[in-house]
């Protein structure tokens, strides 16, 4: 519990819940229908992954700006992240996401606001083929997110919050015709919550839920392994307290920090 005593481990919280009403409050809001017609499916993907971009640049070295339980879950599956942080982190994400998506729905219209973004299944489109769909669009961008966060790595070229933007904007253009693309179960619950509508909203846990684990285990464990003993990830699933003299080491429940190495 020595974390609950680090400033640190506070700003990484606040920094998530920060991060994440931001995420909520511009992706919602770019997908809000103001003209009659169909919806720009460009304007959307590329107003979540502008918006995860931007906040990875600007919260990334905080608190690792998962902005998302099923990123958050990958990084505890992984053993890189202490259960109390996960906790944590994933409250102050679905806090965030319903704190903004409460001031989009205060400074919006009433006949603008509709549903409010809300995640829906396109017509035709099954449960279970739903559910696939954001297994597999969660997994690409799980994928991605530990191999530009990978510290080990000594090949990074570019922006490491683009690659991670670019990821997220690629799951939206296909994922927004099938189910419109949750990836994020945040996203998926504040729209949710103040519209009091859960039809199917199981989906847009259970997919992103076992993507991101998928994405871990697959990174983590078979393209890049992390040689790890079982009972170093123990001690880092535990939070146990560093033992070097800076705090810093593998092992110790802290998240993996971004090192932007933007061009």
């Amino acid at each position: 519990m020595w974390e609950l005593r680090s400033a640190s481990f506070w700003r990484a919280i606040f920094a998530e819940f920060f991060a994440t009403l931001f995420y909520v409050f511009f992706g919602l809001g770019a997908s809000l229908r103001w003209t009659p017609g169909p919806l720009h499916i460009l304007q959307v993907a590329l107003a979540f992954g502008l918006a995860l971009a931007t906040l990875v640049q600007a919260v990334g070295h905080i608190s690792g700006a998962h902005v998302n339980p099923a990123v958050t879950f990958a990084f505890l599956v992984g053993s890189q992240m202490s259960l109390l942080r996960a906790f944590c982190y994933m409250a102050a994400q679905l806090l965030g996401a319903v704190a903004g998506a409460a001031v989009l729905y205060s400074v919006t219209p009433p006949a603008v606001r509709g549903n409010l973004a809300l995640n829906t299944l396109h017509p035709g489109v099954s449960l279970g083929q739903a559910t696939t769909v954001e297994i597999f669009l969660t997994l690409q961008f799980v994928l991605c997110i530990f191999a530009t966060y990978d510290e080990r790595r000594n090949d990074r070229l570019g922006s490491v919050a683009l690659a991670v933007g670019f990821s997220l904007t690629l799951g939206h253009l296909f994922g927004m015709y099938y189910t419109g693309a949750g990836m994020n179960p945040a996203r998926s619950f504040a729209p949710a919550i103040l519209t009091r509508n859960f039809t199917n909203h199981w989906v847009y846990w259970v997919g992103p839920i076992i993507g991101g684990g998928l994405g871990s285990l697959l990174y983590d464990f078979l393209l890049f392994p992390r040689l790890k003993s079982v009972s170093e990830r123990l001690s880092i699933l535990k939070g146990s307290r560093p033992s070097d003299s800076n705090g810093q080491q593998e092992g110790t429940g802290e998240p993996v920090e971004l090192k932007t190495q933007a061009l």
